[in-house]
């Protein structure tokens, strides 16, 4: 999907179309703000003038998603809030409103299920397709059913995406990202060297800046740098597995099926605070955000019904360092009091002398609560009971609370 948080934003506010807007920062309702001064007018037709400013912008927030207006500056995902301000100062900020995000997500999946079923979820704006045996889909390479998605996705939804058709998953992911916002691309097995070897090699979906860095000691900058390289040598210097699949990708190999139906690893909740705060002086609001993250991963998991059993922590210092720790218990759990007793035990284990700007909350191992209901339902009565007996322990050592 183009830009898709701040899309979804345009919906409800057409008349900042073509502007720099940035999804991200406070979690304020701008709506309740802008009709404080326009109650008596739809939102579709506020002034421009009355939505908040990037220049005006004070936190540690970080940008979700940016207009393509926006992007133009330099602008974009992941950057934080105040050095997207430096770069673009008039650009509008509107914060996430998940509750829509979500809803427009499984609006536009649901879309595409219609016309070709088998397709793979890959988070809230992004989707493979395999349409193999769907009736036409082979027509211009592809072409006539990508367009027929994205007809189908504009006129359920009024939002544009961009699609690549390639005969793998990596290199259709790599084509998906030629011709942004709202272009087809097509690309077959032979142009790989043509077009996807002159591309950095960050462009390979699973390298990342670690792996960009070294490539780059290594004199290699481009993903045809890579593909010239002989496979041995790259497991020498990258190891057995992630040097093969290095060499791999570069000459656009992919085996992947897509997937279905997929299990999640995890689920998590963090924030990056507007200010640094201290374990011991700002122990009370620290607490209360701890817990309201705690709180939110419950609900995530008991409204997708999972349930877990590895509980964890995230911290982010104000040197950007960053700590994780865990806990495996022995009864799988989405209650939220359980997830804060767990977690809480877990920041005995961490450093807490110095000041933090980021704190995240992680539930892992999942399995579907069903499925462990219907254990439990089979179990043995004394193996239930020693169960039980395993988790107060547990219980008892998260009253000590840090904050």
């Amino acid at each position: 999907m183009d830009a898709f948080f701040a899309s979804v934003e345009l919906l409800r506010y057409p008349q900042l179309k073509g502007l720099p807007v940035v999804i991200g920062g406070g979690r304020r309702k701008v709506d309740e703000i802008v009709r404080q001064s326009y109650a008596d007018i739809p939102l579709g037709e506020v002034p421009v003038v009355a939505f908040p400013l990037l220049k005006d912008y004070v936190g540690r927030g970080v940008i979700t998603t940016a207009t393509y207006a926006a992007r133009q500056f330099g602008v974009g995902s992941a950057m934080g809030m105040m050095k997207a301000a430096r770069l673009c100062p008039q650009a509008i900020v509107l914060p996430v409103d998940f509750d829509e995000v979500r809803r427009y997500s499984r609006l536009f999946k649901s879309t595409i299920a219609e016309i070709a079923p088998l397709v793979e979820d890959r988070g809230v704006d992004e989707v493979y397709i395999d349409f193999t045996d769907v009736p036409g889909g082979q027509r211009e390479g592809g072409r006539v059913l990508a367009r027929l998605v994205q007809k189908a996705i504009f006129e359920r939804t009024g939002l544009t995406c961009s699609i690549g058709v390639a005969p793998n998953k990596l290199v259709a992911k790599m084509a998906s990202e030629f011709n942004k916002p709202n272009g087809i691309s097509v690309l077959y097995e032979e142009e790989i060297q043509a077009r996807i070897w002159p591309l950095p090699v960050r462009k390979i979906n699973g390298i990342g800046p670690k792996a960009e860095v070294r490539l780059a000691k290594l004199h290699l900058h481009t993903i045809g740098d890579i593909a010239a390289q002989q496979r041995d040598w790259l497991v020498d210097n990258f190891g057995e597995s992630y040097g093969a699949w290095m060499h791999e990708a570069a000459w656009g190999r992919d085996e992947r099926p897509v997937v279905t139906e997929s299990e999640p690893v995890s689920m998590s909740r963090e924030t990056t605070f507007e200010r640094d705060l201290h374990a011991v002086r700002d122990r009370a609001e620290l607490g209360a955000i701890f817990t309201n993250l705690c709180t939110q991963v419950a609900q995530d998991l008991q409204r997708k019904g999972y349930v877990g059993k590895t509980i964890g922590i995230k911290l982010r210092y104000d040197d950007f360092r960053t700590a994780t720790r865990d806990l495996t218990i022995d009864s799988f759990t989405a209650d939220a009091r359980t997830i804060r007793q767990t977690a809480g035990l877990c920041l005995k284990r961490v450093d807490l002398s110095r000041r933090l700007r980021l704190l995240g909350v992680r539930v892992g191992k999942l399995a579907r609560e069903g499925s462990v209901q219907a254990q439990r339902a089979g179990a043995a009565p004394g193996a239930e009971s020693a169960s039980h007996q395993a988790r107060e322990p547990v219980a008892g050592e998260g009253t000590l609370e840090l904050f």
